[in-house]
């Protein structure tokens, strides 16, 4: 375990605040979707002398000297990821999901193209096209929806309607709050009936496609695929492109064709948006994708999802409206205005309190705004990897439904914080410093 000795004697105002949030994570439980925690190792290679290093560019044609170590660790997320999502070519450099996106976007359309995305009161995300992101502004973003929220399948019909008469140049597979699993061959061939790419945004479920337990958009035909690189497949807080076809000359400026798209990638992601990779990071995706190819990885894979689905249909037993009334994959999203006539802002805060972290969320033609909006979003990623199994998420459920109940009751809320902490000692945080476990 790290001890963050030297930070402490250094600069203890920083040192206390990390203690402050390793001892959060230990002592309360994660429900947010699209969080977990890292091993050991991957923090290790956070934390690490690849920090200094700049690298601007790729293996073997970089702008600067000294790239012999830089280029061995890229290779080798590069390779592995490769290998474990069934993809011709990886681009490991994005900093985050949202400019994985962008860079995506770049690589293939022109300012005024039209992308076709979910909606998001529906389960999409805001790099799908919120009003409020710059990338509204530059390309039109037209929608599809669920046809039924109650069972969360998707208007395939009207969606390839709208690819007709929209003609978007991408359609986008893809999600932030979505409960179900996808058609990834409906997509691909409305995508093919109207000569636009096949893109899956697979953030929220890249662990789960990995490990083999969800479906990979890759052997349905999809062209590109992006995906941050926590959330459940457990690395740090990166993100990747992966693409069907071949790298040609990243000197040359390549025509827009699907055999192109590698390189179209790299072009997009460095020079066009970003300068120099942060080693340290594509070094701990290395770790984290040679974690996500053993054995144990496709447990804890398994083990999310009977923990997701256990936790819905105790919920929904419980009388909590869900919407698509369960889940097929890692996450969960409760109506709170129908399930306990309150705003999804006011039981996250509520739940904060007795140490259940969770997040808001829209629900399908949500009336709230986005701020506040009806719904709370949970998922079983974090706690899953600290140990916990069905009979725990069971135990969850009671302290969120006890909060609920108790809300105007500070002694009782007080107390129930106490068995929260009490019942999170029971399973440690992998590589968290030793004193926030004592």
């Amino acid at each position: 375990m790290f001890t963050y000795s030297e930070l402490q004697a250094q600069d203890p105002d920083v040192y206390k605040t990390l203690i402050g949030e390793m001892q959060r994570e230990q002592n309360g439980i994660e429900l947010i979707a699209s969080e977990n925690y890292v091993s050991a190792p991957v923090l290790e290679a956070l934390g690490s002398a690849f920090t200094n290093k700049y690298s601007e560019g790729y293996p073997g044609r970089r702008y600067y000297g000294g790239q012999e170590f830089t280029d061995q660790v890229e290779n080798l997320a590069i390779d592995r990821a490769k290998k474990i999502f069934r993809c011709d070519h990886a681009n490991v450099q994005p900093s985050s999901g949202a400019a994985a996106n962008v860079a995506a976007y770049f690589a293939w359309m022109e300012p005024g193209d039209a992308i076709l995305g979910m909606d998001l009161t529906h389960g999409g995300h805001l790099t799908h096209g919120a009003p409020v992101s710059h990338m509204s502004k530059l390309f039109r973003f037209v929608r599809y929806k669920m046809k039924d929220i109650e069972t969360g399948e998707i208007d395939y019909d009207q969606m390839r309607e709208v690819a007709k008469a929209e003609k978007p140049k991408i359609i986008l597979a893809g999600f932030s709050a979505y409960p179900r699993e996808l058609d990834y061959a409906k997509f691909k061939s409305i995508a093919d009936d109207v000569g636009a790419i096949a893109m899956a945004d697979m953030a929220h479920i890249a662990g789960l496609i990995a490990a083999g337990v969800l479906k990979n958009p890759f052997d349905f035909g999809f062209h590109m695929m992006t995906t941050t690189t926590h959330k459940t497949l457990r690395g740090p807080r990166g993100a990747m492109i992966m693409t069907k076809g071949t790298v040609g000359n990243p000197l040359k400026a390549p025509e827009k064709t699907i055999d192109n798209l590698p390189t179209l990638v790299d072009r997009s992601v460095f020079p066009g948006l970003q300068g120099g990779p942060h080693m340290h990071q594509t070094a701990a995706i290395a770790v984290a994708l040679g974690e996500a190819i053993k054995p144990e990885f496709k447990e804890y894979a398994k083990q999310v999802l009977l923990n997701a689905k256990r936790m819905a249909e105790t919920l929904m037993k419980a009388g909590v409206k869900l919407v698509t009334n369960g889940t097929d994959n890692h996450l969960m999203v409760i109506d709170c205005v129908k399930s306990w006539d309150l705003p999804g802002k006011d039981v996250e805060q509520l739940l904060d309190r007795v140490g259940i972290t969770a997040s808001k969320s829209t629900v399908p033609d949500d009336s709230r705004p986005p701020y506040s909006p009806s719904g709370l979003r949970i998922g079983s990623p974090a706690m899953t990897t600290r140990g916990m199994k069905e009979a725990d998420t069971e135990l969850l459920v009671g302290f969120m439904l006890k909060a609920l109940e108790k809300r105007a009751d500070d002694s009782a809320l007080k107390s129930l914080h106490d068995e929260v902490i009490a019942f999170c000692r029971r399973f440690p945080v992998p590589g968290i410093a030793a004193e926030t476990q004592k």
